[in-house]
């Protein structure tokens, strides 16, 4: 993983989660600008998906287990996807707090992410 690509991806996590935290319980319903907040965490895991494929091939190896790695790089994918479907289908303020929810879980889940590919087990 990059470095400094994971801590932007932690703060654009975090920020978005906080967002939309906010606006759920200001009783928002979600809009364009929550579920567009929760998109682009998920883009940006999608960068990181492409990079965490690249990155063996060019030299920078994940010091832990590598199934863990990407078993939580495939459930933090899922988790903008599954809680943006809850948004969309179930239109209430608490829809917008799930999304706040996923996006701080997408962020807590990068973090175990940074570690599994940097801290060498053993």
């Amino acid at each position: 993983m990059i470095d400094w690509f994971t801590w932007v991806q932690i703060g654009v996590a975090v920020a978005a989660g906080l967002f939309c935290l906010i606006l759920g319980f200001a009783s928002r319903r979600p809009s364009d600008f929550s579920v567009g907040a929760v998109a682009l965490v998920e883009l940006l895991l999608i960068v990181q998906l492409v990079a965490a494929i690249i990155a063996p091939f060019a030299g920078n190896h994940i010091a832990g287990s590598a199934l863990e790695f990407y078993t939580y790089l495939v459930g933090a994918i899922l988790v903008p996807i599954g809680v943006t479907a809850f948004a969309l289908l179930e239109r209430s303020r608490w829809s917008t707090v799930v999304l706040g929810v996923g996006a701080l879980a997408v962020a807590v889940m990068l973090a175990r992410m940074q570690i599994i590919w940097s801290v060498p087990v053993g």
